[in-house]
């Protein structure tokens, strides 16, 4: 790999493309990576495990290809709450008109239909809201029986089987996990994929199941789509590896003008601990049938790369659209745009938080202050778990952070991480082999020429995870 050229993005702000019907292949896989996606997103609401065994190869051979790690996500499904079936496979409901829920598996007319979620039953109350096909329907509750629920239809329109349905104002008894997620778990885990995608999530206690599941194997990224999510953003944050802001479901359980406060709560809430945080859904959404974004589309995210989000992502834009590659290309332009522009930068500077009360924190903070001061062309950084690459990135340096490790799968995770340009290396053994070996990649990558300066953060005894405690500053000979 030392003999390639060097591939880097001239970007802080990371890109995920997920791949489906129209982004299957080799040649479109690797033309979406060069256009600009740093981890691809596997839908396992979606296509067998088959499929997506050969797009998992298919990465892998591209990254060897490239030289460059690349972050594989596993978004797993989660459970899906749905009405039955009717008897015409549709029917009207009207606004006002009484309409009936409950546990029989007759097929449904326009008087009544089933729930197969006896939770739901159990969980809602009288006034509970009921929200129908992605939130086109809204029922409330006004008689509640053990087996069924009497509501009113509050905002009518057609229902056809098997519609979605979503309870946003009760804690439901169910899990983040189903039997089949489980399944799906122990397929990407075996398969070594970065990072498993939480759906469902409303407790901490749905993504501590989920961690002694991956048991280090992936980190677990939560999808905040839930209003009790939400509400335990704190507690659910602590247990998390890296959060997305799922504004897809968000958006049907919360109200319209709630979202975007949400999103910049979540993007606050992440950074200030450190963890990387995905804004995502409808980014791009016209893309799926043309060749451009709306400027309300090139807004919203340049708004995500403004309020300091790892990474953005695009959903059916490169799953199951006409124009994938023109997709990423578009949010590589306008993620690079803002990123050069001076506001970007005093913003960013500005809503840094404070350095955490430890000693790697501290260093983290102290290398990039030296970085600025000294003009650094790179901050060099040796982990072993990727912790010194997440307290820099937390930093927000105005240079890019080389982030050095042995380990492939930490290279490989670092790929959603603001920033940072993973490169994997040999285990290190001395301060001085240190300092030679950052000076090598800074060169290799394309980052520094002769007579540039570097700054490196390690941590002593090297190999330690945790003990980020070293900084210098080397010159590029």
């Amino acid at each position: 790999m030392s003999n390639r050229v060097p591939l880097r993005r001239r970007r802080r702000t990371k890109i995920i493309a997920t791949l489906g019907p129209a982004s299957s292949s080799p040649e479109v896989i690797e033309r979406l990576f060069r256009a600009g996606a740093d981890v691809f997103r596997l839908n396992f609401s979606h296509g067998s495990h088959e499929d997506h065994a050969a797009r998992i190869a298919t990465i892998r051979a591209l990254e060897e290809k490239v030289g460059r790690p690349i972050g594989i996500l596993a978004d797993v499904q989660g459970p899906k709450l749905r009405v039955g079936k009717f008897q015409a496979g549709r029917v009207q409901l009207q606004t006002g008109q009484s309409f009936r829920l409950d546990l029989s598996p007759t097929p449904g007319d326009v008087r009544r239909v089933q729930l197969p979620h006896p939770e739901i039953i159990a969980a809602a109350g009288i006034g509970t809201t009921l929200l129908l096909d992605d939130g086109k329907l809204r029922l409330r509750v006004t008689r509640k029986r053990e087996d069924h629920l009497e509501t009113e239809v509050v905002v009518g329109g057609p229902l056809s089987d098997r519609k979605g349905v979503n309870v946003p104002d009760v804690v439901l008894p169910i899990p983040a996990l189903t039997e089949k997620d489980r399944i799906d778990l122990d397929f990407v885990l075996a398969q070594g994929v970065e990072y498993i995608g939480l759906s469902f999530v409303q407790r901490p206690e749905d993504v501590v199941e989920a961690k002694a599941i991956a048991a280090g194997r992936a980190w677990i990224m939560v999808k905040m789509e839930k209003p009790q999510a939400v509400e335990n953003l704190d507690a659910i944050l602590a247990e998390a590896d890296c959060v997305m802001v799922a504004r897809g479901d968000l958006g049907v359980e919360c109200p319209p003008e709630e979202v975007p406060l949400i999103q910049k709560q979540i993007v606050r809430a992440a950074k200030a601990l450190g963890k990387p945080v995905v804004v995502a859904t409808q980014m791009l959404e016209s893309m799926i049938t043309a060749p451009s974004p709306t400027r309300a589309e090139a807004q919203d995210v340049a708004t995500a790369v403004f309020d300091g989000a790892d990474c953005v992502m695009l959903s059916a834009e490169t799953a199951a659209g006409q124009f994938p590659f023109e997709a990423v290309n578009i949010m590589d332009r306008i993620i690079a745009r803002v990123e050069s522009d001076p506001d970007w930068r005093k913003l960013t500077d500005a809503n840094r938080p404070a350095p955490e009360p430890n000693s790697a924190s501290a260093i983290a903070a102290a290398a990039r202050q030296v970085a600025q001061t000294i003009g650094a062309e790179a901050i060099a950084t040796f982990t072993s778990t990727g912790s010194t690459m997440l307290r820099v990135a937390r930093e927000r340096p105005s240079c890019p952070i080389l982030g050095l490790t042995a380990s492939m799968q930490t290279a490989r995770r670092m790929a959603v991480v603001w920033g940072v340009h993973p490169v994997t290396t040999v285990e290190l053994h001395s301060m001085t082999d240190m300092v030679a070996k950052a000076i090598r990649a800074a060169s290799q990558e394309g980052f520094a020429t002769s007579g540039d300066e570097v700054v490196v953060t390690a941590g002593v005894p090297f190999g330690t995870p945790g003990t980020t405690n070293a900084l210098r500053v080397a010159i590029v000979k």
